[in-house]
């Protein structure tokens, strides 16, 4: 999606990644997981292909994901999995956002505080 906006096949399951609100590279980014420079050169997935980072999405408006294995959230410790909840849902929010914002790539990523504080 990075080249131009549009148009990775998702390393999972084979089809587009169509929209940046899908992508778990750009949720990556808004995280602060993935630097600028490496948008171009890692693998795309739709969010739902990634049950790993999908299952913390806490939001009416997206379908929960279960994470089957090691990595399922029920053998986490709750406080990691609530942080984390928190967390990765904040950046779903902004990743839903970014569309209508019309600002420079650079600024998709939250800053620590907004990651830790939604609310300021």
């Amino acid at each position: 999606m990075a080249r131009c906006e549009r148009g990775y096949l998702c390393e999972v399951c084979g089809r587009e990644v169509g929209e940046i609100t899908e992508s778990d590279l750009y949720l990556r980014y808004v995280l602060g997981e993935v630097v600028p420079e490496q948008l171009h050169l890692l693998p795309e997935r739709h969010l739902c292909c990634n049950p790993a980072l999908g299952q913390y999405i806490v939001d009416a408006g997206f379908e929960p994901i279960r994470c089957e294995g090691i990595f399922a959230k029920e053998a986490m410790d709750p406080a990691f999995v609530a942080a984390e909840e928190a967390r990765v849902t904040r950046g779903w929010h902004r990743l839903q956002e970014l569309p209508r914002l019309g600002i420079p790539i650079l600024d998709y990523p939250l800053h620590g505080h907004e990651i830790e504080n939604p609310s300021g």
